[in-house]
């Protein structure tokens, strides 16, 4: 059976139709199928619509697979999110075409990688603040950066979530909040705190425009992209390590800041059930990186593990040479 069709009908009627996935899912398996159609076309000598559904067999989609690593040097994690898009495909494919039974079945035994966890990063109350203020408020730009950042800072919404923001999202009377629509579609609600209300205040005052105008434009009136979002804040974090050198040589991204919020809701108390429902998290479980990066609380816990007469608190060596030789 030809794939092409299948291919089709999974995007057209299964993913938009059915699921209605977001865009970004669709972009993801686009570009999944695009990169397999390619491998596919090198090691079979077919066009992509001549290919059969025989053709990606579990060897070919192994190999392929391996290539991501190998060739393109794409990290375990990319690795996995192809497998799964294809992984989706294939358990379509099994109600289209039930005579490939076997060959799907292979392909579906093919397991995800496993991927070394790393510690999420995140930035200081002091760094945040030298970030925020590094965007100058004389222009335009400015202004519109730094109350992008607040936002950002404070609520820890997703870069997909900030750059579809209206300004009919923001709502600034009692209770101000924003709305945005996250993962899978679902819609949540996410408190101001009274800084970032006057600076979104602010900067509507200024902006202007319908309730259906993107929060944050660009030169050309359209809502920042991803890109745009990351080209500005990298500008912003260049000229705030000048005040602040811990931020010299640190990677961060829109996702820094959102994972900084989450760790100032931890430090503020707030329960993990809590944080998930503000960060937008399908389960309490996937707060748990927040709660392994932050030392703070590790220590408040081995503290309370001191013995009677005991107190707390972490050991400093009293003196240079042995304080050299116990980070050895």
């Amino acid at each position: 059976m030809r794939l092409a069709p299948i291919m089709q009908a999974f995007f057209t009627d299964y993913l938009m139709t059915q699921r209605q996935a977001s865009r970004h899912t669709i972009a993801s398996y686009r570009d999944a199928f695009k990169q397999l159609l390619g491998y596919a076309r090198q090691h079979t000598g077919k066009l992509p619509a001549q290919l059969d559904l025989a053709d990606l067999d579990a060897r070919l989609i192994g190999a392929f697979l391996a290539d991501l690593e190998t060739t393109r040097g794409n990290s375990i994690a990319t690795r996995n999110a192809r497998l799964t898009a294809i992984h989706s495909l294939f358990r379509y494919a099994s109600l289209r075409a039930p005579e490939h039974a076997d060959l799907i079945a292979r392909v579906l035994s093919i397991p995800a990688k496993r991927t070394h966890t790393s510690i999420v990063s995140f930035l200081t109350k002091a760094e945040l603040d030298a970030l925020i203020g590094a965007p100058g408020t004389a222009t335009w730009h400015g202004r519109r950066d730094r109350a992008l950042l607040m936002l950002t800072a404070q609520t820890g919404l997703r870069v997909s979530e900030l750059t579809g923001l209206t300004i009919g999202d923001i709502h600034l009377g009692t209770g101000p909040h924003v709305s945005c629509r996250g993962k899978n579609r679902k819609s949540r609600c996410t408190p101001l705190t009274p800084p970032t209300a006057q600076a979104l205040a602010s900067w509507l005052a200024e902006r202007g425009g319908a309730d259906s105008d993107p929060l944050f434009p660009g030169r050309s009136g359209r809502a920042l992209s991803r890109d745009a979002v990351a080209h500005l804040l990298a500008k912003h974090v260049a000229k705030a390590a000048a005040h602040c050198p811990s931020l010299t040589g640190k990677t961060i991204t829109p996702h820094t800041l959102r994972h900084s919020a989450a760790m100032a809701l931890l430090h503020a108390g707030i329960e993990p059930t809590v944080l998930a429902l503000w960060l937008g998290h399908a389960s309490p479980a996937s707060t748990r990186p927040y709660i392994h990066a932050d030392m703070t609380l590790k220590q408040q816990a081995a503290d309370r593990l001191a013995p009677p007469g005991v107190q707390p608190g972490r050991y400093h060596a009293p003196d240079q040479l042995l304080a050299f030789l116990a980070g050895l």
